[in-house]
This record gives structure tokens, C-alpha cells and sequence, in this order.
């Protein structure tokens, strides 16, 4: 393998990437050794992490490899060629990595006890805070050439980062009972709660959350048709007043049952309701109809005043109000003088 007498990387266009392995590793002492501007470079060898270069430009000498001298013995008499592996790092905060999770949050709403399926989304900042510590667990599996990205680890992260959120936003939401309609005004809370559980795992690999927000939770649109069906009937509640609004209640019952196939009894089966709550409607209908029945009014045949509806007799005149019956058997209308049948005087 050729000897390299001086080793660079310039990086990527975008910031996105975290880990780099140079492919050199054949050096020499001597070998000019460059580090970006927001780069570390660390030398490895044998699966163990040696010296660490911040920004600037090295020499490769006694004075600035004084691990890697300890354990490879390099004579500095000339260029003496050595092996090492050598990985950039991008010590620069990435603040702008996308989070979501995948799978929804099965909840029950304590407000409105309908299922949801929460989903939340957000954004986060991390920053390399251990290189030596997130290196070892990643030696051994890059190869020359490797880019680490930052969406990688976050991939690697997701499983405990939405296992943790869920349990966030659950407990706000059933032990709280926060409705998740209203849980938007929690957004920053949550955000805070969540980044206190999440630290441990990510500073577990020598990576630190600089910060970490959550931009949104919601759930499907069929989930909120069913709170919107609530809503809109304890607006109808409010509105018509618990009398009107039971009675309108009980016609819209019955007015479905009637458009059932199976009738009825069928409607009342399938719906879960039982013999006695629709006996207790039907009482309450019967009231209803029999009350509207009397406020209907008629007038008497004889004076001509208006009576409620039911009344036998006039209460001005005296006159019986009870359908007259012609000899031939026809049924008169209220104030007939003649039969409309046989055409005989009315007495």
C-alpha cells in the first residue's frame, strides 16, 4: 500500500454527516495532517482510540502522537512508515433533524372517551459531546471511505426516542386528562418532560441534545369525526334544553327504526337498547303527542267560539260537539244541515 505523507477531508457540502474514515492507513512520521474548521480527527489503532486533533494543521512527530508512539513504538529518526486508522468528526451542532413517530399512540380521550390515534412530530439539535466514547461503538463496523450521517443515528434512536414520547404524551393525556384537542397548549411541557427522559440514552453514546421540540400532535380526520358528532350534539343540548332536546332525541330514535329493514324491534336489538327505555319512550312520546293533540282547537257549531280539541260540549252555548250519525248511517261532518248521502234535513 503507498505511503501518504498528507491527509485531508475537506467534508461534505452539507453539514449532515458526523463520522468520516480516511481511507489512509499507511503513514509516515512527517505526514502533514489537516483539520477543518468545526472537524476533529482521532487516530486509532488496534480498536482503541488514541489521539485526538482539533481544528488546525500537524506534523505527525513524537510531540503530537505520544499514545500512538507508546504503543507501536515508531522510531522518529525519518519518515518511519506506522498504521493507524484515522476518523473525522463533525463536532458542529446539527440543529435541524426531523423526528416523527411512525406508529400511532392508541389512547381513549378522558373528555371525549372516544379511541384515538395520536401521532406526533418535531424537530431536535445534537451534538457530538464523547468522541472517544461514541467511537468505540462504532469501530469495527465502518470501512474505509464510510460516512455516518445524522439520520442514521437518529434511525438507531427511534425505537427508545418513541417508546419515551409515548409515554409522555400519554401520561399527559390520560393521567392528566388532557383532551387531545386541547394538548396543543401543552406542546412546550411536553417538550420538556420528554428531553429529560430522552438525555440518558443519547449521552450513553457520547451525544448531547442541544435542543428538542414538538411541533405537532394529531390524529386522523375519521378519529375527529367522532368527536365533531359530540360536539355537535352537546350543542344541540345547550341550545334546545334537556326536555326538547330527549324529546328530539326520542323522534330521531324512533324516525330511524322506522327506516330499518328489520323494524322496530330489530332497530332497538342492533342499537343495545333495551325493552324498558323504549317503553319509557314510548310513554314519553305518547305524552307528547297526546299534549300537542289538545292544544288543538276547534269551533262550535252553534256559536261559533273556539274550543281546545276534545271538548264534548260548548262551553258558552251548551251545544253537543259529538259527531252526529245520519238515519241512512253516514257520519256528519261538525254543522251539517243536510245529509251529503241521502241529502235528509239534519234535526
Amino acid at each position: 500500500m503507498a505511503i501518504i505523507d498528507r491527509v485531508k477531508f475537506d467534508g461534505l457540502r452539507s453539514r449532515d454527516w458526523i463520522v468520516f474514515k480516511h481511507p489512509a492507513d499507511n503513514l509516515v512520521v512527517g505526514t502533514q495532517l489537516i483539520v477543518g474548521e468545526g472537524q476533529a480527527a482521532i487516530f486509532v489503532k488496534s480498536g482503541r482510540v488514541c489521539d485526538l486533533f482539533n481544528a488546525g494543521t500537524y506534523t505527525l512527530s513524537a510531540v503530537n502522537l505520544p499514545i500512538l508512539q507508546s504503543l507501536v513504538n515508531i522510531p522518529f529518526g525519518g519518515q518511519t512508515p506506522f498504521t493507524a486508522e484515522i476518523y473525522y468528526l463533525n463536532v458542529v451542532s446539527n440543529l435541524d433533524l426531523q423526528w416523527g413517530t411512525s406508529d400511532p399512540i392508541q389512547i381513549i380521550d378522558p373528555k371525549y372517551y372516544t379511541r384515538l390515534r395520536v401521532r406526533a412530530f418535531g424537530q431536535m439539535g445534537l451534538k457530538l459531546s464523547d468522541y472517544s466514547l461514541f467511537l468505540k461503538e462504532l469501530i469495527g463496523v465502518l470501512g474505509p471511505n464510510d460516512i455516518v450521517k445524522f439520520n442514521l443515528i437518529i434511525d438507531y434512536f427511534k425505537g427508545v426516542l418513541v417508546q419515551k414520547l409515548k409515554a409522555v404524551i400519554a401520561d399527559i393525556i390520560i393521567n392528566q386528562k388532557i383532551s387531545a384537542l386541547e394538548i396543543s397548549a401543552k406542546l412546550d411541557s411536553i417538550s420538556e418532560t420528554a428531553i429529560e427522559r430522552i438525555k440518558p440514552e443519547f449521552s450513553r453514546y457520547g451525544l448531547s441534545i442541544v435542543n428538542f421540540f414538538i411541533k405537532s400532535i394529531n390524529f386522523p380526520e375519521e378519529d375527529f369525526e367522532q368527536i365533531n358528532e359530540i360536539l355537535k350534539n352537546r350543542a344541540e343540548f345547550e341550545i334546545m334544553g334537556d326536555s326538547r332536546y330527549v324529546t328530539k332525541r326520542s323522534f330521531d330514535v324512533y324516525d330511524h327504526a322506522a327506516s330499518n329493514e328489520s323494524g322496530v324491534a330489530g332497530a332497538f336489538a342492533a342499537g343495545g337498547v333495551g325493552l324498558g327505555l323504549g317503553t319509557a319512550m314510548g310513554y314519553k312520546m305518547q305524552n307528547t303527542i297526546n299534549t300537542e293533540a289538545v292544544l288543538d282547537s276547534i269551533k262550535c257549531t252553534s256559536c261559533g267560539i273556539s274550543i281546545a280539541g276534545g271538548t264534548k260540549f260548548c262551553p258558552e252555548c251548551g251545544a253537543s260537539l259529538a259527531p252526529k250519525t245520519c238515519q241512512c248511517g253516514v257520519k256528519l261532518p261538525a254543522g251539517a244541515k243536510f245529509c251529503p248521502e241521502c241529502g235528509k234535513k239534519v234535526d
